[in-house]
C-alpha cells in the first residue's frame, strides 16, 4: 500500500464509504483534530509516568481510532436499508465511558478537593496534559457541531466529553506523583 495515492491533490478525501468531501469540512475536521488529540495522548504516555495511566492512555488511544472511524463515515452510506452496519464500523460503549469515570473517580480519592482553577503548567508533563485536554475540547467543539448537522452515535460525543474531564484529572494527579505546584488562579480584585 503506497502513503501516497495522489487522489487528494484538488483538495477532496475520501471518507468511509467512498464519499469525496473538501479537506476543509466539518467531518474531515472532526476526525482530524480527534487524530491531533491521539498524537498529544501519545506524548504523555511516552512521558516518565506509572505504567497504569500509560495502559489506560493506550487503551484511550484505541479508542479514539473508533471515535475518529465514526466521524469519518459517510452517515449515508454506513448503513444498509435494513439498518445494518454496512461498514463494519465499531461503537463507543457506555462501558467505554464508565471506565473512564472510574478513572476519573479513582484518581480524584487522592487529590485535594478542588477550590479554585488551575494555571496549566507545573511540570512538563503536567503541561503535556492540559495541552491534551484543549485539544480534546476542541475536538468535542467540532464533533458537536458535526452532530447537528449529520448525528452520529451519541456516545461518542459523551466519550469526548469524558475524555477531556479524564486529562484534566490525570493533570492534577501527575501534579500530585510528580510534586509539581499546582498554581491556583485567583482573580485579581478590581481596584
Amino acid at each position: 500500500m503506497k502513503v501516497y495515492t495522489k487522489t487528494g491533490d484538488k483538495g477532496t478525501t475520501a471518507l468511509f464509504g467512498g464519499t469525496r468531501v473538501p479537506k476543509h469540512h466539518i467531518r474531515i475536521e472532526s476526525y482530524g483534530t480527534i487524530d491531533e488529540l491521539n498524537s498529544h495522548i501519545g506524548l504523555i504516555r511516552d512521558q516518565e509516568i506509572d505504567p497504569i495511566y500509560k495502559q489506560t492512555l493506550m487503551d484511550i488511544q484505541d479508542r479514539l481510532f473508533t471515535v475518529g472511524a465514526i466521524l469519518a463515515t459517510d452517515p449515508q452510506k454506513a448503513t444498509l436499508k435494513n439498518g445494518e452496519n454496512r461498514l463494519k464500523i465499531p461503537k463507543i460503549s457506555n462501558q467505554d465511558i464508565e471506565r473512564l469515570e472510574k478513572e476519573i473517580d479513582q484518581m480524584e480519592k487522592s487529590l485535594p478537593t478542588m477550590t479554585h482553577f488551575v494555571l496549566p503548567g507545573g511540570h512538563q508533563t503536567v503541561s503535556f496534559c492540559h495541552i491534551a485536554r484543549t485539544v480534546c475540547r476542541r475536538a468535542e467543539r467540532l464533533a458537536s457541531h458535526l452532530n447537528d448537522l449529520e448525528p452520529f452515535q451519541p456516545e461518542t460525543l459523551m466519550y469526548i466529553n469524558r475524555l477531556s474531564d479524564y486529562l484534566f484529572v490525570l493533570a492534577r494527579k501527575l501534579s500530585l506523583d510528580l510534586q509539581a505546584e499546582e498554581v491556583k488562579w485567583i482573580p485579581e480584585k478590581e481596584s
